[in-house]
């Protein structure tokens, strides 16, 4: 049961950062988001001009997991259409691996674009990340393209991978694949 059923998602807020930086720094040693980074998110996903959507899962008062999501807002698009969102990052502790996490992190952020009338959503997955691969792969994104040398300084290649129409894809098959650390920073 543990990362399904026991977990809480909420919004991420800035006394958040020290818990999600403890897991970010164990999951991502080699390219980690700073404290500014994640300050930087935060300004903006709150107010009626957010952009973002940050959340956290919380475990007996343990954070478990995290994910954020930004998007282009409909007056910054630059063709006049949909505005589109980015997958910026999705994480998990090791011992949630598996339980399902993931993919209700990925489904609140799938919300939250479907929420922001986003057409589409985008991300970056590390090319030797299979499990997060498939974990995109289950909610229908593709890949679309390949980022050469995306994650430094391990010089990590990224797919690049597109969900059209998010709201048709908040339930996927078989959510019980949670997902690690997806090196999704955007």
């Amino acid at each position: 049961m543990t990362g399904t059923e026991t977990s809480v998602l909420r919004e991420m807020r800035w006394w958040d950062i020290d818990s999600v930086l403890e897991l970010e720094r164990d999951l991502f040693p080699e390219d980690a988001w700073s404290r500014g980074m994640f300050w930087s998110e935060l300004a903006h996903s709150r107010g009626p001009g957010a952009t973002r959507r940050y959340v956290v899962a919380e475990e007996d008062g343990r954070i478990v997991g995290y994910a954020g999501l930004t998007t282009s807002g409909a007056e910054s698009d630059s063709d006049g259409g949909a505005p589109a969102a980015d997958v910026q990052t999705i994480a998990v502790t090791r011992d949630h691996w598996g339980t399902g996490l993931g993919s209700r992190l990925l489904t609140e952020l799938l919300r939250a674009a479907t929420a922001f009338e986003c057409t589409e959503v985008l991300l970056e997955c590390r090319i030797d990340n299979v499990r997060a691969q498939k974990l995109y792969e289950r909610f229908g994104f593709e890949t679309i393209g390949v980022r050469r040398g995306y994650y430094q300084p391990g010089n990590v290649d990224a797919l690049v991978m597109r969900l059209t129409d998010p709201s048709t894809s908040v339930n996927p098959a078989n959510p019980g694949n949670g997902v690690q650390g997806t090196e999704t920073h955007g």
